[in-house]
């Protein structure tokens, strides 16, 4: 009698472990697993200066640009799309902000102007690609290449080949200091992380993001406007790069068009790694966080055992395929 009663409590459980592992949370479980061990062999290696507070807001303080964009990419990719141009875009928007600093349009005004022409640049190159790819039909992954191309071109044209410095003292005030003890660079991170997870979970925005990514045509025929969406989504893409250059401006005080050099791949590879699929339908705020989370604490293990670069890249794509191995069992396992 008391075996028939624990074959349905033990089946139940099994069904609510599936359920839980199928979900967001479980999908993200190997990538917590792999940053728990990515921190265990930092303190490890390296004691003491891996484990400290200041190391731990480092490495959060190295992912917040990434992070940023990474945000931005993430609403693309599930709608099904790329962005390839986020990098450009960054390096031409410190480039245009810092310039119109040099030129007195701002520093005349407020460093608040400076701050709006990064995010006004951006914004502008988002709307173009979300225009010629929308409706102009052109493939998001060629149009996104010759952004990233043009931008890159016109920072190197406008800046030329030459960095620009800012050194208003207001700016950095502001952008270079703490709230509770925590950097400024950080709290914006999280700002657009919180923004992003709202957008896309609790709005119908991002419902229309994830239908149009999971079913382009079925989304059109149940009534969204789905080339004016996928505008909307591209110009969100560009903010989120124009908010990643006045965090660059911060950090390193230089407008110059080799910031944001390949970094389109690294936000990529995040989103992917965090659980969103490359194919669209489906997207994760908080597994891009921990996706990002994963490869600044990468960088900051291999950093404090002076490994080299070469290494780093070797041993960073090993660990990041082990991560995605652990994060498909998880789900594999939920489906049986």
């Amino acid at each position: 009698m008391s075996t028939q009663t624990a074959a349905p409590r033990t089946d139940g459980a099994r069904s609510t472990l599936n359920r839980v592992l199928g979900g967001s949370a479980g999908r993200s479980l190997g990538l917590v697993i792999a940053l728990l061990v990515l921190f265990a062999v930092g303190t490890i290696t390296a004691g003491d200066r891996f484990a400290s507070w200041e190391n731990i807001l480092t490495i959060v303080r190295f992912a917040s640009i990434i992070g940023v964009i990474s945000i931005g990419m993430t609403f693309v990719i599930t709608a099904g799309g790329i962005d390839l141009s986020v990098g450009s875009v960054m390096g031409l928007a410190t480039v245009v902000a810092t310039l119109s600093w040099v030129q007195q349009f701002a520093s005349s005004t407020n460093w608040i102007v400076m701050v709006v022409v990064a995010l006004a640049v951006g914004g502008a190159a988002g709307l173009i690609n979300g225009i010629v790819i929308a409706y102009g039909n052109v493939v998001a992954f060629m149009a996104t290449l010759a952004m990233l191309v043009a931008a890159r071109g016109l920072a190197e044209v406008l800046a030329n080949r030459t960095t620009q410095i800012v050194i208003e003292p207001g700016f950095l005030s502001a952008m270079r200091g703490e709230f509770i003890g925590v950097p400024v660079l950080i709290w914006i991170f999280v700002l657009v992380v919180a923004a992003g997870w709202f957008l896309l979970n609790r709005t119908t925005f991002g419902r229309r993001t994830v239908a149009i990514g999971g079913n382009l045509e079925a989304a059109r025929l149940a009534g969204i406007k789905v080339k004016r969406h996928l505008m909307y989504v591209y110009i969100l893409s560009g903010l989120t790069a124009g908010i990643a250059a006045v965090m660059m401006l911060a950090r390193t005080t230089a407008g110059t068009s080799t910031h944001g050099t390949l970094y389109e791949l690294d936000a990529i590879a995040a989103v992917v790694v965090g659980g969103t699929l490359l194919i669209g339908g489906r997207g994760t705020i908080m597994g891009t966080v921990l996706g990002v989370l994963i490869f600044s604490t990468l960088t900051n293990v291999f950093t404090q055992n002076n490994l080299s670069t070469s290494v780093q890249a070797i041993a960073k794509g090993v660990i990041i395929v082990i991560a995605v191995m652990l994060q498909q069992r998880f789900a594999n396992r939920a489906k049986r």
